[in-house]
């Protein structure tokens, strides 16, 4: 038992030794100061709290996380007393705190089958030397005024040439929204009928059911899918139909104009259902404000 009692005192004194040593850097001395964990315990992790200081001493030269040299970029080795025991974890330095902040609008986006890269879509990079986007722009502003005093502003329907930047518009609206937690879903909906078709053993409810009762939603690029019975009557009659009841903001882009997109609906495998389709127009109506943009092709 004395000589266990011994081996503990020297490995006491040579944790005592070592972090004396180490506290003769002011650096790493101001750095404990700075914990407010008592000495008695600091000095069991020595060798850890010198890489603490480390990575804090990179973070402090660091001009953004993509120059970071800590070994979790973007976040700092910090020491955190729990239970006379230091627990060392990874937290979020400021600039990356300040991005994940900046960020977390996104959370309240959805995007179906639709490139994630317009959740960056703002007003700020919107082009704003073709005048026919000014009723657009001016559109939004009346939106989001209403929507912010509880009323109930209708989308838009808008359509026209390929290209013209009609989903970015709409895009940069949605974010805005999502900046105020305001819930929104994009769909690119030819492909969302073919994956949505894809998911009758899986989770088609949860799918068909997100969209349609989501806050803000986007059906972009409609009238370019094939036309189906199913697809008009089964998923966007009551969408629309849902949407309109509940007074939910929907948008759509388009290239074809409602009258050739009533015809493009009108005609379906199964044959001519004009009324059915006429529906569906009239439920749109009712949902949006048609406005038409003609630009030219920014893609090319």
């Amino acid at each position: 038992m004395q000589k266990i009692s011994n081996l503990m005192k020297n490995d006491t004194n040579t944790l005592k030794k070592s972090f004396e040593e180490a506290c003769r850097d002011k650096k790493f001395l101001d750095f404990i100061e700075k914990t407010n964990i008592p000495d008695d315990i600091s000095m069991k992790y020595t060798t850890r709290l010198k890489e603490c200081l480390t990575e804090d001493e990179n973070c402090l030269k660091c001009r953004n996380s993509a120059f970071c040299k800590n070994k979790v970029p973007g976040y700092i080795l910090t020491p955190i007393l729990e239970d006379k025991k230091i627990n060392f974890s990874y937290i979020a330095c400021s600039k990356t705190q300040k991005n994940i902040e900046k960020n977390k609008y996104k959370d309240n986006l959805q995007f179906f089958d639709i490139s994630k890269e317009l959740a960056e879509a703002s007003f700020k990079e919107i082009y704003k030397d073709d005048n026919n986007r000014l009723p657009i722009i001016k559109y939004f502003k009346t939106f989001m005024d209403e929507y912010k005093k509880g009323e109930n502003p209708k989308g838009i329907y808008l359509h026209g040439s390929f290209g013209s930047g009609k989903t970015y518009l709409i895009a940069a609206l949605f974010n805005e929204m999502a900046r105020l937690g305001v819930h929104s879903a994009y769909v690119y909906y030819p492909e969302f009928l073919r994956s949505l078709k894809a998911s009758f053993d899986t989770n088609y409810e949860e799918k068909f059911n997100y969209i349609k009762k989501v806050e803000l939603l986007l059906l972009d690029d409609i009238g370019a899918e094939n036309s189906t019975s199913w697809a008009r009557d089964e998923v966007l009659g009551p969408i629309l139909q849902y949407r309109m009841e509940q007074h939910l903001p929907t948008f759509f882009t388009s290239n074809l104009t409602l009258e050739q997109l009533e015809d493009n609906l009108s005609n379906t495998p199964n044959g001519l259902s004009k009324v059915k389709a006429r529906r569906i127009i009239e439920r749109i109506k009712q949902l949006t404000k048609i406005i038409k943009l003609v630009s030219k092709n920014r893609r090319s």
